[in-house]
């Protein structure tokens, strides 16, 4: 199998992002590609290591054995995620069992070849030398019984953030979002008192644990752990400030609760001693609190930048959460320009007092849901939805948006070309598949379309596109990307540069109108020296931009006809192309305009739509490669054209939903 037709996939893998252009290439030169049937084992626990996995495609599940000598699962690891390191970086036997759930793609580095590329790419070795020493330390003492955890450590850059609330609702919906062991850690000073057991309604009899110089042991941990009956469990740690050494216990706490927990958050001192921030350096997250205060955010950018230059922590795991309820509401990009970072999530205004379990009490409050988005995220279990092209064909979205919500599939973020750009604008602001649909209907005539045509002279496309866009304004309005409910990518291309263009910022009108101007028809969008057109062109079927934002599960529904449907379509419109050809010569100069018109809808607009087609239909295949579940719906027997059967799309789009709505329940509940 050729390395270079996954090359758009392995670039985007977290641990090989970093590499150099050189480093890239001996990488390519070493990788090999490998399948496993489903229920295949891809090694056992014992055995000598062999080589470096990384996922392509399919789940894989990792167990063990116990003292009993009965098999435990682990994790089960998603596409991305790598496996067989810790092996292969000691040279001791696998301590698990790796198993393919179903048919799996996997990406192979044999072990000499891997300790080569080490070598040739130190920030690599760098890297993977943390999670090796968190892995390994004190595995003799107390041995793992989960496969791979992560550390989120929270704090505040300002008091009375609601960093202990938020810390608190964060494990709860972790667990609950990834049904894995969570364990919170609330460290206070000696002469503060815990917040959180307010928050939580447990009263003043809860157990402390002290960060001694000596630290607690296994059995005294263990003793310390409060089980809380949500699912979680809770750990209640106090310091004394003259004591120099609690930092280290912490660091000596963690590698013996890695073991056991697959998410471990901290709950640190709002203060910005260095013995604080050096605990930091064993987080693999950072949330960091603030408001929308200018001196808030001021104070947050100085934390960042000490983060990041004295403790050399990166920039990409640093995630700020602005509070609103923290001070006057002021705009996103605002804020963003003060903090010079990207704002990771907004939390709404909640009420005084909030119970520390808001997810669980109360679902459906606008906070719960902004944190369950977070937790999904953090959780590595984002479900994206992938809208492809094609006009009229597009409508099939609305359907499989009415199945979404009616049998209440999460979808944590939606991307769309061309007309899958309209329609994930309208679903992402908040209409539902109804009021989308009622939208959409509107064009309830075949010349409706022609209505919205408005010619000029053929320089750079014969449409200007003021109308579509009027269209668009009226149910879009000025919203922005910041004021959409859930995230949305919105794909144009840039054919000079041959490339996707990812519109996630901005007004959301300007995404849409580039993403839909399909080259030689409409005028290209401008933007800041650019050339926009359609997101069809080169992302016919947009997976791309959802898995490098990390979703490791993707729904994606391609409307792109199959190589056969889409020839004899082409032919036939040729065809109607040369016949057109040789009335137009038999018209008067003064005639043509109104025959165009006329003809546009049989004619000009098919063959061009029918050449993209062609070009679209071997990208899309590819694209698809990088989701789970690919709904093709049945369109035969409707024209691209035919905006006013909408309904009828739309059911086609609701009856693919539905004969694969076993396999998204599955892909959401692994």
């Amino acid at each position: 199998m050729k390395t270079n037709h996954y090359d758009y996939i392995i670039k985007e893998i977290p641990i090989f992002a970093g590499l150099s252009p050189r480093e890239w290439q001996y990488l390519k030169r070493t990788i090999r590609f490998e399948e496993f049937r489903k229920g295949q084992v891809i090694y056992k626990e014992g055995q000598p290591p062999t080589s470096f996995y990384c996922i392509i495609r399919g789940r894989v599940v990792v167990s063990a054995l116990d003292h009993a000598g009965k098999s435990g699962i682990l994790e089960y690891l998603h596409r991305g995620q790598y496996f067989g390191i810790i092996s292969v970086l000691t040279g001791e036997p696998h301590s698990v069992t790796a198993k393919a759930l179903n048919d799996c793609l996997l990406l192979e580095i044999s072990k000499d070849d891997f300790d080569a590329l080490l070598r040739k790419a130190p920030q690599l070795a760098i890297d993977l030398s943390t999670t090796l020493s968190r892995r390994l330390k004190r595995k003799d003492i107390h041995p793992k019984t989960i496969f791979e955890s992560t550390i989120i450590a929270v704090l505040s850059s300002y008091p009375q953030a609601g960093k202990t609330v938020y810390a608190s609702n964060l494990a709860f919906s972790l667990a609950q979002q990834s049904h894995k062991k969570t364990i919170i850690l609330d460290i206070c000073p000696q002469d503060k008192r815990h917040r959180m057991p307010r928050f939580l309604k447990i009263g003043s009899q809860y157990r402390v644990c002290s960060l001694s110089s000596r630290g607690p042991g296994p059995d005294r941990l263990k003793s310390c752990i409060l089980k809380d009956k949500f699912g979680i469990d809770i750990i209640y740690f106090t310091y004394a400030e003259i004591d120099g050494f609690w930092p280290r216990t912490v660091v000596d706490v963690l590698s013996l609760l890695v073991n056991d927990y697959h998410f471990i958050i901290l709950d640190l001192p709002s203060r910005k001693e260095k013995r604080v921030l050096r605990i930091l350096n064993q987080a693999d997250i950072i949330h960091i609190l603030t408001s929308p205060k200018p001196a808030h955010l001021k104070s947050t950018r100085g934390l960042i930048k000490k983060l990041e230059e004295d403790f050399g922590f990166p920039s990409s795991k640093i995630k700020v959460v602005a509070n609103v309820a923290g001070g006057a509401q002021t705009p996103t990009d605002q804020m963003q320009a003060i903090l010079q970072h990207d704002i990771f999530a907004n939390l709404p205004r909640i009420e005084a007092r909030v119970s520390a379990r808001l997810v669980v009490e109360k679902p459906d409050a606008e906070y719960s849901k902004v944190i369950r988005r977070i937790a999904r995220q953090e959780g590595d279990c984002l479900v994206g939805l992938a809208l492809g092209v094609g006009v009229a064909y597009g409508f099939c979205h609305i359907g499989v948006l009415r199945v979404i919500e009616e049998e209440h599939i999460p979808i944590d973020v939606v991307s769309g070309s061309s007309i899958g750009a309209f329609i994930a604008s309208l679903w992402a602001i908040g209409k539902s598949s109804a009021e989308i649909l009622a939208i959409v209907k509107e064009f309830r005539e075949p010349k409706y379309l022609l209505n919205l045509l408005d010619f000029t002279f053929p320089l750079l496309g014969f449409i200007k596109g003021n109308k579509i866009y009027n269209v668009f304004k009226q149910y879009i309005g000025d919203k922005t990307f910041y004021d959409v409910k859930i995230p949305l990518k919105i794909i144009a291309s840039d054919v000079k540069r041959k490339q996707p263009i990812v519109f996630d910022k901005g007004p959301i009108i300007d995404a849409i109108m580039a993403s839909c101007s399909m080259p030689g028809v409409f005028a290209p969008f401008a933007r800041k020296g650019e050339m926009l057109f359609d997101g069809g062109v080169i992302s016919p079927l947009p997976t791309e931009p959802l898995f490098e934002m990390g979703v490791k599960k993707i729904i994606a529904v391609n409307l792109t006809p199959d190589r056969d449907d889409i020839m004899h379509t082409y032919e036939r419109a040729k065809q109607g192309f040369s016949d057109g050809v040789e009335k137009i010569k038999k018209k008067e100069w003064f005639n043509l305009k109104d025959y165009v018109r006329k003809k546009l809808n049989v004619n000009i607009l098919d063959f061009i739509f029918s050449s993209f087609e062609i070009m679209q239909s071997e990208v899309a295949l590819k694209e698809a490669q990088l989701a789970d579940v690919v709904l093709h719906p049945d369109t035969s027997g409707l024209h691209w054209m035919e905006l006013h059967r909408a309904e009828e799309f739309a059911k086609r789009g609701e009856e693919e939903a539905r004969r694969h709505l076993d396999k998204m329940k599955k892909l959401i509940d692994e």
